[in-house]
């Protein structure tokens, strides 16, 4: 089971980076479309998130936006 989650939205250049950078380094992640799967909008902005990509990693805290420092410590 993939230890990453990513909730992405359609037409968000972050998102795309986020899951190419992700594919790049070999990482396996699960993709959570918010546009098509509308039932995790409402928890993403209850945890205070306003933006895509929301990046889920088992072990540490979300966190939004296209992030490579955050996710190079993943790929160690």
């Amino acid at each position: 089971m993939e230890k990453v989650t990513v909730y992405t939205k359609y037409n968000c250049v972050q998102c795309k980076m986020t899951k190419k950078f992700l594919e790049a380094q070999g990482i396996a992640f699960k993709e959570i479309n918010i546009e098509e799967d509308t039932q995790y909008v409402d928890t993403l902005k209850a945890d205070g998130f306003r933006q895509t990509p929301v990046v889920s990693i088992e072990g540490m805290a979300k966190f939004s936006g296209f992030r490579p420092d955050v996710l190079k410590k993943i790929s160690a």
